[in-house]
């Protein structure tokens, strides 16, 4: 851990921590180290014991699984502000999955220990935490029926407008920016990469978009929502 870093003042930019007084967030900094990783670090892998969960301050961290033929699903996509690992602690088992960075990434490890010594003294803690894991288990939800009921292009067009940029709402344009590999993306919406350039080749012919290596332009969102 680099010795100008404060633990602390990091922990407090973090949607988790919010709202923690100082000399709490003090007291969990205490077990918490701070990790620089490298694009394409591994963090850890499938089988490893869980020792504490991880915040993203910033990067990206795909957790994935790989089958017995060497074939990857990612499973989530974590970026900055988000955190895991808190459900595979509590439960003391080992990671089911393996983490690796998908950019430069500085993460905080936040110690088992850490956290159940504060859950003893702070209830208000203890709720941050299981609405996180509420989250996470309404996010997972959500994928099993995007992945069950909706098409290949519906999950497609799902993402693609989850972070598109318009000057305002009744703009029918907009520019997305896809901030990781297609391959990777196509595994996270459960699919072939050849299945997802396939789907935006078809956009692109339906003049719904326009791609330029990562970026997205949307010139028919109108079109683009009746198309899903």
């Amino acid at each position: 851990m680099k010795q100008d870093i404060k633990v602390s003042a990091f922990l407090a930019n973090l949607p988790l921590f919010k709202e923690t007084a100082s000399a709490e967030l003090e007291r969990i900094a205490q077990g918490t180290r701070v990790l620089h990783l490298a694009r394409g670090e591994t963090l850890f892998n499938r089988g490893d014991p869980c020792e504490g969960f991880h915040l993203v301050a910033y990067g990206q961290v795909k957790l994935s699984i790989t089958s017995p033929q060497g074939a990857e699903k990612v499973v989530e996509i974590i970026g900055p502000g988000m955190s895991f690992g808190e459900a595979v602690m509590f439960l003391e088992r080992p990671y089911p999955v393996y983490a690796q960075t998908l950019s430069d990434s500085l993460l905080l490890h936040v110690s088992k220990s850490a956290v159940f010594a504060e859950i003893e003294c702070n209830p208000h803690f203890s709720r941050q935490l299981l609405g996180g894991l509420s989250r996470r288990l309404h996010g997972l939800i959500s994928d099993v029926e995007a992945y069950s009921l909706r098409s290949g292009a519906q999950r497609v067009i799902g993402y693609l407008l989850r972070d598109l940029q318009r000057v305002s709402p009744d703009d029918m344009e907009g520019e997305v920016t896809l901030p990781i590999g297609k391959g990777v993306i196509a595994s996270r919406l459960n699919l072939t990469p050849q299945h997802f350039s396939r789907i935006l080749h078809e956009l692109t012919a339906q003049r719904l978009i326009t791609v330029e290596g990562r970026k997205v332009r949307i010139t028919d969102l109108k079109g683009l929502l009746a198309y899903a």
